[in-house]
């Protein structure tokens, strides 16, 4: 079931835009399990040697990047987002409201 699960995290996570980010929650949410927002996270941490998702633009509800220290490197994360142009101050979103983007339900196909 658990690598079941972690599938469909990476098939929402594969669909992030570029230069866009979302939360481990909203993840969680799209796939009906809201409080689950924690399973994400060990998801997107068990990501890495996966090339084609994007865990750089999963960041906790407050715009954190609370999984950068899962990243090689100790600014890889705030790297990868400040390339695509999301400012990163303090390991903080800038107007995180402005690049957030909302997984729907009908987002796992």
């Amino acid at each position: 079931m658990e690598e079941n699960f972690f599938e469909r995290v990476y098939t929402i996570a594969r669909q992030i835009p570029y230069g866009k980010v979302t939360s481990y929650g909203a993840i969680a949410k799209a796939l009906g399990t809201a409080r689950s927002a924690r399973m994400v996270g060990w998801a997107m941490n068990a990501s890495h040697n996966m090339e084609d998702v994007p865990a750089h633009r999963v960041v906790n509800r407050k715009g954190i990047l609370s999984g950068k220290h899962h990243f090689q490197g100790t600014n890889l994360m705030q790297q990868l987002l400040e390339s695509e142009g999301i400012e990163v101050v303090d390991n903080q979103i800038v107007d995180f409201e402005k690049v957030f983007w909302e997984p729907e339900v009908g987002d796992l196909k």
